[in-house]
């Protein structure tokens, strides 16, 4: 199976895709960790990609579709893939059909995390007092909520019109979002 967990950054979507992991075996390709390795990795693509974050903006389509290529075949080996914070845009929604379509496969359920923007700014604040994250810094991750809102809407009727799409209220307990999710994946 092959699901894409959507939703604004703070939404959870880290959270979940880590229990559905555990239950499933599944493997959570999440752009926000690679782009973390490969700052944190010190190379020339780690720096640009720090730059570029650390503004607020989005990396590229191209460094974004290289870095879940890279590890499409992994997850589907293992099952399935669990896409978090990809895609982003109807460019790499396509993008990621192409790859996926390649070796067989293709998306089986796309799961809104609905939140309000209101809580999501308060969440990440109080992630990065306690994690530091450089790319949750208040005003970057109102540039990056803004980028979200922006550029992902016509992702909704993309996947929606296939009949993919399936929203789940992000505000509850982290097990009632769980359960939800669960209810979603098993009736697909």
């Amino acid at each position: 199976m092959n699901l894409i967990l959507f939703g604004p950054p703070a939404a959870g979507k880290g959270t979940q895709a880590k229990r559905l992991v555990d239950a499933r075996g599944m493997v959570q390709l999440s752009t926000g960790d690679m782009l973390r390795e490969a700052i944190a990795s010190g190379s020339e693509l780690g720096k640009e990609c720090q730059a570029i974050m650390s503004r607020g903006d989005l990396v590229s389509d191209a460094i974004v579709i290289a870095l879940i290529e890279a590890r499409l075949k992994e997850a589907e080996d293992a099952g399935g893939a669990i896409f978090d914070g990809f895609p982003r845009t109807v460019a790499q929604a396509e993008a990621l059909d192409s790859m996926l379509a390649k070796l067989g496969k293709k998306i089986d359920r796309v799961v809104r995390l609905k939140v309000d923007d209101e809580a999501l700014s308060t969440r990440i604040g109080r992630r990065f007092a306690e994690q530091g994250r450089p790319d949750d810094n208040p005003d970057s991750f109102k540039v990056r909520l803004d980028a979200y809102n922006r550029n992902t809407a016509p992702l909704l009727p993309y996947y929606a019109d296939k009949g993919l799409l399936t929203e789940i209220d992000g505000m509850g307990t982290v097990e009632a979002v769980a359960t939800a999710i669960e209810a979603a994946l098993d009736a697909s």
